[in-house]
């Protein structure tokens, strides 16, 4: 997968990707990563890239003209679908990553200051994408976090089936895990786990992510794949007063 980002920041791109999980992916070739530098198609000497906004107000806008020029370069040369990190933007969950995850390459744009000329979205017409409801100073650091949740749901990046019991992979939370040692400070690895009885373990985990999405997330459980069985330990569960037990 060919990931390209335009920003006014390349060099804050150098330390996450320095280790760890993408790493490895940028090494084995699972992915590439190139980064450029939004100033490179300002015009002029000064390589000018933002202004006042008409009509007034605090901050400076992203001009439209470096922002046209730069993504017209990169998708000549291969780029993929353009993405802009926005407040306006639709959420980032784990079944959108696993959509782009499926896209042989993204151009990632990254907004700084008040936002980018509205002409660049009518023109482009990217994919606007929010972290959440909250806003921080640039999408540079959404572009990192794409990057990595698309990243390790790649072929190859982690071992085969790592990633299908993730939370929200399958609408639920995931539940508690466990390794050695079997007893810390008086707490006891739950005994069906050191059973063998994989259907037995299986049937735990389950239970366990319901019980959990259900005290912490229970919105989740609206659009949820849920079995019969699921409901009804939903239902035992939510009878017994625990999902208010914390």
């Amino acid at each position: 997968m060919r990931w390209d980002v335009l920003t006014l920041f390349p060099a804050m791109f150098g330390g996450p990707f320095a280790e760890g999980m993408v790493r490895k992916a940028l090494s084995s070739g699972a992915v590439s990563l190139h980064v450029h530098d939004l100033r490179q198609w300002a015009p002029g000497a000064h390589r000018i890239t933002d202004d006042y906004p008409f009509g007034g107000g605090p901050g400076m806008v992203l001009k439209p003209e470096p922002i046209v020029a730069a993504v017209e370069a990169l998708r000549a040369e291969g780029a993929g679908d353009l993405i802009l990190f926005s407040a306006q933007g639709e959420p980032l969950t784990q079944a959108l990553a696993q959509q782009l995850a499926l896209r042989p390459g993204l151009l990632l744009l990254c907004g700084r200051y008040e936002g980018v000329d509205q002409r660049v979205i009518d023109l482009l017409g990217p994919r606007e994408v929010c972290l959440g409801d909250f806003v921080l100073t640039g999408g540079e650091l959404p572009a990192m976090v794409l990057i990595d949740a698309v990243t390790r749901l790649l072929p190859g990046v982690l071992a085969p089936g790592a990633a299908e019991e993730d939370s929200f992979a399958t609408g639920l939370l995931e539940g508690p895990q466990y390794t050695r040692p079997r007893e810390f400070r008086g707490l006891v690895v739950p005994e069906v786990l050191l059973s063998g009885d994989h259907a037995r373990i299986a049937a735990w985990r389950r239970r366990q992510a319901l019980v959990r999405t259900l005290r912490r997330r229970p919105e989740l459980l609206e659009r949820a794949p849920l079995t019969p069985q699921d409901r009804r330990i939903l239902a035992e569960v939510d009878g017994s007063g625990g999902a208010k037990s914390g």
